[in-house]
């Protein structure tokens, strides 16, 4: 049973992290499980994750104009990230080399963030990749509990309109989640008490993106998400080097 302090911490967590999905559309696990990475296992704090990323994911996912086009584009990369997640789902386990891997991807894709490399994957490569960019993306879920690389920077780069961009972003997300919640629950680490923990984290997350959804007509766009990556590289970093 959780003491009335980690409770307080996860609740403002999962608050922080719904108001950066909020005001630019992603970065809800990247950082609700790297900032519960720094006082719990990585396993933990992954399994409190799957409820809150779930149904902002899947509400993201349904707001979206063209779904079905989405799944019959995408699906080569969504089957790979189911198979990556359940190959590699005892990853999680590692205690300090997961801490560490997930130190490492934060770091990477906060940089990645920073430098706003324009990337673009013409449509043969984009299906020569797909599979191989969703395995990758299911190992790096299995291993950090985060699912953001490389499946974002490509999303980013096959050409999508920001509408599509979002809703495959949503999809990409709840199809990890998913993932995750069945490599958890195969090895004992989502039992009944991870899920109400998950469960209790869901109503701060939904209040976040409120609020992150209120920022986003005050804030530049382009302040925020250059603040969000300087974040999760400095957050990445410790991890990475304090294991």
């Amino acid at each position: 049973m959780p003491s009335f302090a980690q409770i307080l911490l996860i609740a403002a967590v999962f608050l922080l992290a719904g108001l950066v999905k909020g005001a630019i559309g992603l970065g809800l696990p990247t950082v609700a499980v790297g900032l519960l990475g720094l006082v719990m296992p990585p396993a933990e704090a992954a399994a409190i994750l799957v409820v809150p990323s779930l149904v902002t994911n899947a509400w993201q996912l349904a707001a979206g104009p063209a779904i079905r086009p989405l799944l019959r584009r995408l699906w080569p990369m969504l089957a790979g990230i189911a198979l990556g997640t359940a190959l590699f789902a005892g990853a999680l386990q590692a205690g300090h080399a997961a801490r560490v891997a997930m130190g490492a991807s934060l770091l990477a894709y906060g940089l990645l963030g920073l430098a706003n490399v324009p990337l673009d994957v013409p449509p043969r490569a984009e299906r020569l990749l797909s599979p191989l960019v969703g395995l990758v993306n299911g190992a790096v879920t299995a291993a950090t509990g985060t699912f953001v690389l490389p499946s974002v920077p490509f999303l980013q780069s096959i050409r999508l309109g920001r509408e599509e961009l979002i809703q495959a972003l949503g999809l990409s997300f709840t199809v990890s989640t998913i993932a995750l919640a069945g490599a958890l629950a195969g090895h004992g680490l989502f039992g009944r008490g991870a899920l109400l923990g998950s469960v209790g984290a869901l109503l701060p997350a939904l209040a976040g993106m409120q609020l992150g959804t209120w920022l986003r007509g005050r804030v530049r766009p382009a302040t925020f998400r250059r603040a969000f990556f300087a974040g999760t590289a400095a957050l990445g970093l410790h991890l990475a080097v304090a294991g």
